[in-house]
C-alpha cells in the first residue's frame, strides 16, 4: 500500500490547542540595547491575590488596531469592581486581548509609506542586536526603502503572558505614530514559525549610555543634554496620558532610547495600564527600584479613597531616572532586601541632587526635587506642572545641539572599541 502524499500539518495557533509543546523558558537576562524594542529582559509580574480567587497578574489591555486601521479583534471591555480585603472596592478595566496569531502580516508602514505583501526576503540582514527568552533581535535593512530597523523575532512557543505584554506594547506604539518622542512600529512579518516585529532602530538606551559616559569615558552628561532628555520624556508621557489615556508604569533609563542624531524616545509599553477615571490600580508591575512610594505602600488619599495611583507615580520614576543620569549611579544605596527598600522609599527622605559644587542650575535642582515629592498629591502632573516648570521651559526654546553631542561621544566610544548603532 503506497504512503500517499504527506499530510499537511494543522496551522499553528499561538496559545491555542494546536500549539506545539512549549520549550522551557531560559532564565531572564539583560541583553544588548536595541532601538524601538525592549532592550532588557522584561520584569516578570507578581500576582496580586484578591479574596474570591481573582488574580490581577495581567496588564490592563485594550483593543488592538494596526497601521492599516484594521482591528485585530473585537475584544469585550468592562469596568469590573473587585472587593479587597480592606473592604474598599476598586475598578479595573477588563479587556479580552487578541493573540499573536491574529496579527495582520506582510504590511510595513515606513515614514507614512505603505509596503504591502512584504516577506523576510525584502529585508537584508545587518547583524544580531540582542537575545532573550522571547527570541532574538536583529538589525535588518528594508531593501525597497533602504531603511534600517530592529526586528524582534518572537518564538511561536511564547506563552500567553508574554503575548499580552507584546500586544500591549504594539497597541501603544501603533497609536503613537504622531508622537516624535515614542519609538515607531513598522509592521509584522511571519517566517519559519516566528513572528517578526519590525520597529524603529535607535542607537542605545540610557542605562547603557550612563555606563559608557561615566565608566568608559570617565566623563558626565551635561545639564543641557539632561534637559532635552527630560523634556522629551515628559512630552512622551503627556502624549500617552492625553491621547491614549494610559500610564507607562515603568519609566527608567533602560526604557529611554537615544541615537546619534540626538533623538530621544520612550519605549517598552508592555506593562502600561489604561486609566479608569484617571486612576490606575494594579500595583505589582514595573521595576521596583524606580517605583513611587504610593505604589509600594498605597496610602489613603485626602478625599478618603484608597488603592489607586495616577500619572504622578511616573513623575517620581522620572525624578529617580534624572538623578541616576546626573550622578552616574542609582541614587539610593544598595538594598539587601525588599523590606529595606520598602522602609527607605516609603519612610525615608527622598533623594536630592547635591549641588554643593554648583555644577547644576537651581532650576534643575528644584525640578528633580518636585518630581521626588513624597506625597503624590503634592507632586506635579505634566502640563500644568512639569512642562510649565522653568527648567523645562528653558529647554523648550534653548538651542541644544544634541546631534553633535551624541555623535561626538559615539565616535569617542568607537575609539575605545564600543560601537553604537546608527
Amino acid at each position: 500500500m503506497s504512503a500517499g502524499p504527506p499530510r499537511r500539518p494543522p496551522p499553528i495557533i499561538f496559545g491555542g490547542p494546536n500549539a506545539p509543546p512549549r520549550r522551557p523558558r531560559r532564565k531572564p537576562n539583560g541583553g544588548p540595547d536595541v532601538g524601538g524594542l525592549a532592550l532588557q529582559q522584561p520584569q516578570r509580574q507578581q500576582q496580586q491575590a484578591i479574596p474570591g480567587g481573582i488574580s490581577m497578574a495581567h496588564p490592563l489591555q485594550s483593543p488592538v488596531n494596526f497601521p492599516d486601521g484594521t482591528p485585530v479583534a473585537s475584544p469585550s471591555t468592562a469596568a469590573t469592581n473587585f472587593p479587597t480585603s480592606s473592604g474598599v472596592t476598586i475598578r479595573e478595566k477588563q479587556i479580552n486581548p487578541p493573540m499573536i496569531s491574529d496579527l495582520p502580516l506582510g504590511r510595513l508602514t515606513i515614514r507614512g509609506k505603505h509596503f504591502d505583501q512584504c516577506t523576510p526576503a525584502d529585508l537584508a540582514d545587518d547583524g544580531l542586536l540582542g537575545e532573550g527568552s522571547y527570541g532574538v533581535v536583529t538589525c535588518k535593512r528594508h531593501k525597497q526603502s533602504d531603511t534600517r530597523m530592529a526586528v524582534k523575532r518572537i518564538h511561536y512557543t511564547v506563552d500567553e503572558r508574554e503575548q499580552r505584554r507584546l500586544l500591549m506594547d504594539l497597541d501603544v506604539v501603533k497609536k503613537s505614530t504622531e508622537c516624535p518622542y515614542i519609538v515607531q512600529f513598522y509592521g509584522c512579518l511571519f517566517a519559519e514559525g516566528d513572528v517578526w516585529i519590525c520597529m524603529e532602530l535607535m542607537g542605545t538606551s540610557m542605562d547603557k549610555w550612563i555606563t559608557y559616559i561615566f565608566k568608559d569615558l570617565q566623563s558626565s552628561i551635561p545639564e543641557n543634554i539632561l534637559g532635552k532628555i527630560g523634556r522629551s520624556v515628559v512630552l512622551a508621557l503627556d502624549y500617552l496620558k492625553e491621547q491614549i489615556k494610559i500610564i507607562h508604569r515603568d519609566v527608567k533609563p533602560s526604557n529611554i532610547l537615544v541615537d546619534r542624531e540626538g533623538h530621544v524616545k520612550l519605549c517598552d509599553f508592555g506593562i502600561s495600564g489604561y486609566l479608569v477615571d484617571s486612576i490606575a490600580i494594579t500595583k505589582d508591575v514595573g521595576c521596583r527600584p524606580y517605583m513611587a512610594p504610593e505604589r509600594i505602600c498605597p496610602q489613603e488619599a485626602r478625599d478618603g479613597t484608597k488603592g489607586g495611583y495616577d500619572i504622578r507615580s511616573d513623575v517620581w520614576s522620572l525624578g529617580i531616572t534624572l538623578l541616576e543620569m546626573a550622578l552616574g549611579r542609582f541614587p539610593y544605596r544598595p538594598w539587601d532586601s525588599v523590606f529595606e527598600q520598602l522602609d527607605e522609599v516609603v519612610n525615608g527622605a527622598a533623594p536630592r541632587l547635591d549641588n554643593h559644587d554648583k555644577k547644576w542650575s537651581e532650576e534643575m535642582v528644584d525640578f528633580v526635587a518636585v518630581c521626588l515629592t513624597k506625597n503624590y498629591e503634592d507632586r506635579p502632573k505634566y502640563r500644568e506642572g512639569l512642562l510649565a516648570h522653568p527648567w523645562l521651559v528653558r529647554f523648550a526654546t534653548e538651542d541644544v545641539d544634541t546631534t553633535s553631542y551624541f555623535t561626538e561621544q559615539a565616535l569617542r566610544l568607537q575609539s575605545c572599541g564600543i560601537s553604537i548603532a546608527s
